[in-house]
This record gives C-alpha cells, structure tokens and sequence, in this order.
C-alpha cells in the first residue's frame, strides 16, 4: 500500500540532518510536521475505511453461514417428508452458500490484518509527529544562532526531494493497482465452465452421501 510506504518514508527520515542541511531550516521544519499531519489524517481515514470494510465483510459471512443453516434445515425437512429431489437441491445450495462463506472467511482474516496494519502505522506516525515537533523546536533555536548551512546542502535537500516524489508516484501506482485487483476479486463469476461441470459431478456426489446420511439418522417408522 502506497500509503503506508509514505508513512514508513516519514518514520525513518533523519529529522536532525534534513533541517542541518536545509537552506532554510525553519521553513522546512514547518513543512515536515505540514507533510506528517497530512500523512496522519490519510492513515486516520484509511483506518475509518479499512474498519467500514472489516464490518461489512463480517455482515457479508454471517449472511451466508445463515443461509447454509437455513438449507440444512430445509433439507432435513424434505428428508423427513420423503421429498429426495427438494433435499438434494438443498443440499447444494447449502454447499454453495459454503463455498461463498469460506471465501468471505478468508477475505475477512485478510482485512482484519490490514486493520491492524493501518492503526499500528497511525499510532507510530502520532509518536513521530509528537518528536518531530520538538525535535524541529530546538533544532531551529539552534540554528538562529549559529547560521551555517550552505547552498550546497539546499542542492542536496532538493535533490532528495525529487527522488521522494518519484518513489511516491511508483507507490502510487502500486496502490490503485492493488485496489483494482482486490475489487475485482470481489466479483463472482458464473460462466460454467468444463472445470466447474466436473466439481458439479464431484458436489451431486457429495450431495448424495449427505442425502443418506440425513435419511439414516431419521426415526424408523414401525
């Protein structure tokens, strides 16, 4: 995530050497706890959002671990009613409503990490911000009495910048094409195709076997 390659940029970035070098120390000084509080309002939202989405994927499992439930019960009744050909469609709906609610499990563990991910680089980013401004306090008092930096360290400070800008621009990039997968991951295909025939013969025969279990724990009739 683009977002969190910037956080990690500002957490390792030397705050006592980039204003030592700077042409003019406070003016960058100003900029970088400017450039953090930004960064720690993204991370704040992301946080929000990455929550939002922990919240709807739980909702989305829950629906279909019910709905599983409920075609297992349904197929228990027709069982019960001698009705073979309504428990077997049951049954695979209930493997089927399975299937969607394994895949949401796991989109949910994945989630779940990014979470955590997201408040654990929000509260690292609130630390550094917090020294940063003290550190940028003393470093600028420092440097109103003893002005030596040089035109040459200004280059280097600017330098440093641009390559800065490129590598966000690379992480960038990186992000909206990881978004783009992770929502198209989200969409279900329904074209059949000669796989999806075959794990079809596989589910009839599964369903089969849980039809007959289903009848053989039913009561026998006297």
């Amino acid at each position: 995530m683009a977002l969190l390659e910037r956080v990690g940029t500002l957490l390792r970035a030397n705050i006592n050497d980039l204003i030592e070098k700077a042409e003019d120390p406070e003016k960058l000084a100003k900029q970088l706890v400017l450039d953090m509080e930004n960064q720690l309002l993204q991370v704040k939202t992301q946080v929000a959002i990455a929550i939002a989405d922990q919240h709807l994927l739980q909702k989305k499992l829950k629906e279909h671990e019910d709905a599983m439930n409920q075609w297992n019960r349904k197929a228990e009744l027709a069982v019960q009613k001698h009705q073979d050909d309504l428990a077997r469609a049951a049954l695979e709906r209930s493997l089927s409503s399975q299937q969607v609610a394994a895949s949401f499990a796991q989109q949910l563990e994945d989630q779940n990490a990014e979470t955590e991910t997201l408040r654990n680089a929000f509260g690292r980013l609130q630390q550094k911000l917090s020294e940063t401004r003290s550190t940028c306090e003393v470093l600028i008092a420092q440097h109103r009495r003893a002005r030596t930096a040089g035109k040459a360290n200004a280059a280097r400070t600017l330098a440093a910048s641009h390559e800065r800008s490129n590598v966000l621009n690379r992480l960038r990039t990186t992000i909206q094409r990881n978004e783009a997968t992770n929502s198209a991951s989200h969409m279900i295909l329904e074209a059949q195709s000669l796989e999806d025939q075959l794990n079809g013969l596989e589910k009839e025969d599964r369903i089969e076997r849980l039809l007959e279990d289903l009848k053989s724990r039913q009561p026998r009739l006297t």
